[in-house]
């Protein structure tokens, strides 16, 4: 309820108040805009925490004997073009971009998949230009690892990954299984890992916020 409706119905039972007058005793009471915050999960699992020990665990153990662990996940499809993005930047004039977000407009799309290496706190991003697939998650690890992970830790047999339980790395999907074996196991003769975390607890995969947070900074507000 706004503070003018509030002061509405005060002035309908005769308290003479003005919407300024009731924001000012509201913030006395402690009370303040507040937008809703999503952090009620619906579809909690009894093993739910089982998974996150497990994951941490695997972690523990690769660090510990020296062999590499990554996170992975894509950032939803973006239309490249003068496009509105959120954000605010000091400038002497506000930037102008189409009224409207339409694939038409655009000169393409970019789909980006990130790999983020915790212990080492560096992070690779691969940009793909057609669907977020299987086999173009795989070809990002695989790009990663033979320009930065082959380097960084030389013949580690095996590699954790850490991911989300949807999207392209799914956790149900037997291509994303196929495409790691193909583009990573047996061209790089390493064995891996992979780690999924529940359903709708993505934003605890450290890629999240290490890495795709910082890209979201380096956006120029008004220009998609």
């Amino acid at each position: 309820m706004t503070t003018e409706k509030i002061a509405e119905v005060l002035q309908e039972i005769d308290i003479p108040v003005s919407p300024n007058t009731v924001a000012r005793l509201l913030y006395q009471m402690d009370f303040s805009l507040r937008v809703n915050r999503k952090q009620i999960a619906t579809n909690s699992s009894p093993y739910r925490d089982r998974q996150f020990q497990h994951i941490s665990k695997m972690r523990t153990r690769f660090q510990r004997e020296g062999l590499p662990v990554i996170s992975v996940d894509s950032k939803k499809r973006e239309l490249i073009g003068n496009f509105k993005i959120s954000g605010a930047k000091w400038d002497r004039s506000p930037v102008l971009v189409n009224d409207h977000d339409f694939r038409s407009d655009a000169s393409g799309v970019g789909i980006s998949y990130g790999i983020y290496d915790p212990p080492n706190n560096r992070g690779t991003v691969c940009v793909g230009v057609s669907h977020d697939t299987a086999a173009f998650a795989a070809h990002s690890i695989a790009t990663w690892w033979k320009h930065e992970g082959s380097r960084l830790h030389g013949t580690a047999p095996q590699l954790l990954i850490l991911a989300d339980a949807g999207g392209s790395n799914n956790c149900r999907s037997w291509a994303w299984k196929t495409e790691i074996q193909t583009q990573l196991c047996n061209p790089f003769g390493i064995t891996i890992t992979v780690a999924h975390y529940p359903t709708g607890a993505s934003k605890w995969n450290p890629i999240e916020h290490r890495l795709f947070s910082q890209i979201s900074k380096c956006q120029v507000p008004g220009h998609g």
